[in-house]
């Protein structure tokens, strides 16, 4: 069944944005009568019928709908450092989304080697994503920050920093947090976090985390981070 991300559904009645509905009607040529799936980002799934068909607009209406569907029993944040090559990032984002993941924020760092991104890009990615795997919550896509502003930010989930450095300190997921729970992960840059982020982190309350023993890609590590915790939480 197609679905589509509708926000700001908030009666039994619908009309779908004009790239939605254009999508639905030159793409998808689907006919009135045809059922489909409507999400809200917030938890809501909705069984919906199309009703009405014009050139721009496609009208729906709701048949049935489900709250707070599959709601998760955590909270999962990376703040990962945007990769050189874009598309690197946008496959994290995108495979993410589809195992779990609530928060994401893109954090500059001393050896960043992209500084600015797309914000919007980064959300058109995760909504497609949410939509492929039909997940009634969307992700929050923050916008960037430096990761010394991030670290000021207050938080009171369970911090992690993934890095490279110092190999005896660092410990798993497993070691350091439990299921249930909210959790920030921290991912660095091509290059890894330099000394003095690790030390600024650690001074912030993050606790050293390995993702293992090979050295794995910016968004291999992001990725990698989200698994384990989803895995912890099953």
């Amino acid at each position: 069944m197609h679905v589509f991300y509708t926000p700001d559904i908030n009666s039994n009645e619908y009309v779908l944005n004009e790239d939605e509905s254009k999508h639905c009607i030159r793409v998808l040529r689907l006919n009135i009568g045809t059922e489909v799936h409507l999400i809200d980002g917030i938890g809501g799934l909705y069984k919906a019928e199309i009703i009405d068909l014009s050139k721009k607009n496609v009208k729906l209406r709701v048949v049935e709908a489900t709250h707070n569907y599959n709601k998760r029993n955590h909270h999962l944040h990376i703040a990962v450092a945007p990769t050189k090559n874009i598309d690197r990032l946008e496959w994290f984002l995108e495979k993410a989304t589809e195992i779990g993941i609530e928060e994401i924020t893109p954090i500059i760092c001393d050896r960043s080697e992209r500084r600015v991104v797309k914000e919007d890009r980064l959300v058109k990615v995760v909504t497609s994503a949410v939509k492929q795997s039909l997940q009634a919550y969307h992700p929050k896509v923050n916008p960037q920050i430096n990761l010394s502003d991030f670290l000021k930010l207050e938080n009171d989930s369970n911090k992690m920093i993934a890095h490279c450095i110092d190999e005896n300190s660092r410990q798993y997921i497993t070691q350091v947090a439990q299921p249930n729970q909210n959790y920030t992960i921290l991912i660095g840059p091509e290059g890894d976090f330099t000394p003095l982020e690790i030390e600024l982190a650690l001074r912030n309350g993050y606790k050293p985390l390995t993702l293992g023993n090979t050295r794995l890609r910016t968004e291999t590590a992001a990725l990698a981070a989200c698994f384990e915790v989803n895995y912890l939480n099953r």
